[in-house]
């Protein structure tokens, strides 16, 4: 996986055979997508995404060169953290272009660094922005605005986090979209059951981008090939687990990230898999094989003492970004979990050592977000059953996937015995997609591969 040859439709074939370096091959893949949006006749353009592979750089540069040619956009994302991600990127990339931010009429309903902004225009009604070049929102405010001509072109971010419903309230905005985003990510959320449209053509749980190309599978379809995220320990790994018809690379060498730190291990455990993540991209400390409550108290302490010891043994992390070491500080590091009430035992248990500004958060919610080291409580650790919730393979892909050094997961013994116990028995559903790999085998497949570097302890 570390060697990719260059497709066609990336970009143009590179001749039989030919290993473009990273940085050719995305910048190749860029250009097609690029292509395709500006000067081709396709209603729709459709680009995966892995995991750190430049999405919102596309996004960004998309709109850039679609304002730089006098085409008028609208920018749909699926969150505002998300739209006033965008509007601050395209705001560094060209201060001068002027920007519309749609808002609701929350008492909060964006970032308050937006007002330091020149360029940006704020309003929670559309009118308010009307001849703007780019106008930003989410989906759910796109969804209430009414207007007498469409946009000539629209992108639409996360488009694998859209439900189908949600495209078709705003499909009439606009005439040709870019839709860029993810798929292994977790599939949109429903509050109800969606059963009942399971295998049909207009089902409104499924995502904007499935629905889409089920109606229209001429679209032009494209890859970004690199993960500049991920490092060469782990892009191989996630690529073959989770992306198994859109493989990816890293765009770093094995040598090209270091971690080290400046206080020794002092044989305990936690450094003992600190140490090892280091050296490898990869740690499991296992605890002994025991049903346990959801927010198992042993395995919260351990995450907490984990990251408790990242950040007193002094890290430093060395990376291609930079010749000089960067120091491992709090705001670099993340706890990801399953449940919220996890999420909420290890930020108390975080809090008992004196730990404060590490990010402790749900799958749902660390989608997007990136950092240096990771500490994952394992979505099947001490479970007497394997539910299709926890089996789901867009939250393993979410956790395994905001690195960029390291990932130490946390998970009691016994995780592959509950997997051959529980079998996939969901029912097979007429005219639906099959998932591939379902999350059975991607469990399978990261667990065979965490037991290469696991470290075992007993609290």
């Amino acid at each position: 996986m570390e060697e990719a040859v260059e497709e066609g439709v990336e970009g143009g074939a590179a001749g039989a055979g030919a290993v473009l370096d990273p940085g050719t091959a995305a910048g190749r893949a860029t250009d097609a997508i690029l292509r395709d949006t500006l000067h081709g006749t396709a209603r729709g353009v459709v680009v995966d995404s892995p995991p750190g592979a430049g999405k919102s750089t596309l996004v960004v540069r998309a709109a850039l060169e679609l304002a730089d040619v006098g085409r008028p956009l609208m920018v749909v994302a699926q969150t505002n953290a998300q739209v006033d991600d965008l509007v601050l990127r395209l705001a560094e990339k060209s201060p001068g272009l002027p920007v519309g931010r749609l808002h609701s009429s929350d008492a909060d309903p964006y970032d308050k660094a937006l007002d330091a902004l020149d360029n940006v225009r704020k309003s929670a009604k559309a009118a308010d922005l009307a001849g703007l070049p780019v106008v930003i929102s989410t989906a759910a405010k796109w969804a209430h605005v009414k207007v007498d001509e469409p946009w000539r072109h629209a992108i639409v971010d996360e488009a694998y986090q859209m439900r189908s419903d949600g495209l078709l309230a705003v499909a009439g905005l606009f005439e040709r979209a870019l839709f860029v985003g993810d798929p292994g990510q977790l599939d949109p959320f429903a509050i109800v059951g969606s059963e009942q449209w399971a295998g049909l053509s207009y089902d409104p749980s499924a995502s904007a981008v499935t629905t889409l190309l089920a109606h229209n599978p001429e679209l032009p379809q494209h890859r970004l090939p690199v993960s500049w995220r991920l490092p060469a320990s782990a892009a191989p790994l996630v690529s073959d687990a989770f992306y198994p018809y859109t493989p990816f690379r890293s765009g770093t060498g094995h040598g090209d990230r270091r971690l080290s730190f400046a206080v020794p291990s002092d044989g305990s455990g936690p450094d003992r898999v600190i140490d090892e993540a280091a050296e490898s991209g990869w740690g499991l400390l296992e605890l002994p094989a025991r049903h346990t409550p959801r927010t198992d108290p042993e395995a919260v302490r351990a995450v907490a003492v984990v990251v408790r010891r990242l950040l007193d043994r002094g890290g430093a992390a060395t990376s291609e970004r930079s010749p000089d070491p960067s120091p491992l500080t709090a705001d670099r590091v993340a706890v990801g979990t399953a449940h919220r009430d996890q999420a909420a035992a290890v930020r108390a248990a975080l809090a008992e050592l004196g730990v404060t500004d590490v990010t402790v958060d749900t799958a749902n919610r660390l989608q997007g977000m990136e950092f240096d080291v990771t500490v994952v409580l394992h979505p099947l650790s001490g479970r007497p059953d394997a539910t299709a919730f926890h089996l789901e393979t867009g939250r393993l892909c979410v956790l395994a996937s905001r690195h960029r050094h390291a990932c130490v997961v946390v998970c009691r013994a016994g995780v592959g015995d509950l997997l051959d116990d529980y079998p996939s028995t969901e029912p097979v559903q007429l005219g639906t997609l099959v998932k591939f790999p379902d999350g059975w085998e991607a469990n399978h497949a990261v667990l065979a591969h965490l037991g290469e570097h696991r470290v075992r302890w007993s609290p």
